[in-house]
C-alpha cells in the first residue's frame, strides 16, 4: 500500500474511531499525521480520557483499519469517491473552522467544530469548485406553504444565476431550495448526517438520486451509517463552513436551522434571514435571530441575497419602489397647482394661483405643462381636471341604439 493510500485509510479509520469534529483528534493529525495520531489513539495514548474511552469502546466493535478497508470497499460499490484534504477538490473554504468559536458554547456538538478528517462524495462535480460560489437555504422542516414558496423561489432563482444550492436534504425547506435549483437546471448539494447510499429521511429518496445525478451528495460519515441526532448538528458547521453565506427561510424557537446560522454569524459569513408572519410559530426562531444579531441581514428575495454574497459594487439589489405614475415626472409647483384643482368643476386661473399659492406667471406656465401631459384641460372660466383614461378596447361614449326601420314589427 502506498504511503498516500495508508493516510486516507487512517483518516477513514479515525472518523469511524471519533465521531466527526473532535478537536483534539485534528490537532493530532495537524502535529503527527493521519498514520502516526490513528496508532497512538489505538495504543491508547489519547491526551483525553473521554478520548480515550471512545476509542476504547469503538475498538471492541471492531479492528480500526478493516473497517475503513471494508469502508472504501464499500464507497466504490455505491458510485462514491473519497475526498481528503490532500486531494485538489477539498474545500479550502473549511479552515475558516478554526475561527469558529460559539459563544456560551457547553453541549459538545457547539464546541467540537474542527473540520472535516475526510469527505464521502457522490456526484460527478468537483466540490471545492461547486462550493467556491454557492449558498446554503436551510430552515424548518415542517415548513409552512409560504416558506415553501419562498425557498422554492430562492433556489430556482440562485441556480439560474449560476450558484450551487447547498442544503441538508431535510423535508420541508431544505426539500423546496433543492427542488427549486433543480428545476432551473442548476447544481445543488445535499449535505448529510448519514451515509451517502443512506437516504434519509426515505421519503426524499427519488429527491437525492436526482441530487446525485445532476448534483453532489457529501457526508463525513463512512457509507451505511447512520443518521444519528447529534450528527445532524455536526454537519450544519460544514454547511455554514463552505458557501459564501447562508439563508434562512424559516426556523421555530428551537429548530436547528438556527444553529447553522448561528455558525455562520461565528465565523463572520454573510448570514441572511426571510421574515415571516409576526403570527406565525415557524418564524419564531428566524424573528429572535434578527433581534439578536445586528449583523444578520433581513433578505425577501434572489436580488437581496446576492447583494450580500456577490461581487461588491456589482450584484445590488434594485431599490424598491411602486410602478411608475405619471406624476412622478412633475415638481413641486405643478404638483401644487394640479393638486388645487377641484374634484369636479372648473376654477378660473386667479382663484387657483392663490390657492396653489404660486402667482400667475408660474400658475399658466404650469398649467400648459399639465395641459400637454393630458392632466388638465381648459374649459371656459378656466381648467378642470381631465377625466381619466378609457382602457383599452372600450368606446369613448356608449353607442346610440339604432332605431328599427318605419314599419317594423313589434
Amino acid at each position: 500500500m502506498s504511503t498516500r493510500d495508508e493516510r486516507r485509510l487512517a483518516r477513514v479509520a479515525l472518523t469511524w474511531l471519533t465521531e466527526p469534529g473532535t478537536w483534539s483528534v485534528h490537532r493530532l493529525v495537524q502535529q503527527l499525521g493521519p498514520v502516526a495520531a490513528l496508532d497512538l489513539l489505538l495504543d491508547g495514548g489519547a491526551p483525553e480520557k473521554r478520548l480515550r474511552e471512545v476509542v476504547a469502546a469503538r475498538s471492541r466493535a471492531g479492528e480500526a483499519r478493516s473497517v475503513a478497508v471494508e469502508a472504501l470497499a464499500r464507497t466504490e460499490r455505491v458510485g462514491a469517491r473519497l475526498l481528503t484534504p490532500e486531494d485538489d477538490e477539498w474545500p479550502a473554504r473549511l479552515d475558516d473552522l478554526h475561527r469558529l468559536v460559539l459563544p456560551g458554547a457547553s453541549r459538545r456538538v457547539d464546541l467540537e467544530t474542527a473540520p472535516p478528517l475526510c469527505f464521502w462524495v457522490r456526484g460527478g462535480w468537483p466540490l471545492g469548485e461547486t462550493l467556491d460560489r454557492s449558498v446554503a437555504v436551510v430552515g424548518a422542516r415542517a415548513a409552512t406553504g409560504y416558506g415553501m414558496h419562498v425557498a422554492t423561489e430562492i433556489g430556482y432563482g440562485l441556480a439560474e444565476r449560476d450558484w450551487a444550492v447547498v442544503s441538508g436534504g431535510a423535508f420541508g425547506i431544505d426539500a423546496a431550495a433543492h427542488r427549486g435549483a433543480l428545476t432551473a437546471g442548476g447544481v445543488t448539494v445535499a449535505v448529510l448526517a448519514c451515509g451517502v447510499d443512506r437516504p434519509y429521511p426515505m421519503g426524499n429518496a427519488a429527491l437525492f438520486d436526482r441530487i446525485a445525478d445532476t448534483g453532489l451528495l457529501v457526508s463525513e460519515w463512512m457509507p451505511g451509517a447512520d443518521p444519528l441526532r447529534p450528527r445532524f448538528l455536526i454537519r450544519n458547521r460544514v454547511i455554514a463552513a463552505t458557501t459564501r453565506g447562508t439563508v434562512l427561510v424559516e426556523a421555530a424557537a428551537r429548530s436547528g436551522a438556527t444553529q447553522t446560522l448561528n455558525r455562520a454569524l461565528a465565523m463572520g459569513r454573510p448570514a441572511m434571514i426571510v421574515p415571516g408572519p409576526v403570527t406565525s410559530a415557524m418564524s419564531v426562531g428566524a424573528h429572535e435571530l434578527l433581534r439578536e444579531h445586528s449583523a444578520a441581514r433581513l433578505v425577501t428575495g434572489v436580488a437581496h441575497v446576492l447583494e450580500e454574497v456577490g461581487r461588491i459594487g456589482y450584484d445590488l439589489a434594485p431599490p424598491a419602489r411602486g410602478p411608475d405614475r405619471p406624476t412622478d415626472l412633475l415638481d413641486d409647483e405643478a404638483t401644487l397647482v394640479l393638486e388645487s384643482l377641484p374634484r369636479r368643476g372648473v376654477l378660473g386661473i386667479d382663484a387657483l394661483a392663490a390657492r396653489a399659492g404660486v402667482d400667475l406667471r408660474t400658475a399658466m406656465r404650469k398649467l400648459s405643462l399639465l395641459e400637454e401631459l393630458t392632466m388638465v384641460i381648459r374649459r371656459d372660466g378656466g381648467y378642470a381636471l381631465a377625466p381619466p383614461a378609457k382602457p383599452a378596447g372600450i368606446p369613448a361614449t356608449p353607442a346610440a341604439p339604432v332605431a328599427p326601420p318605419t314599419g317594423a314589427r313589434g
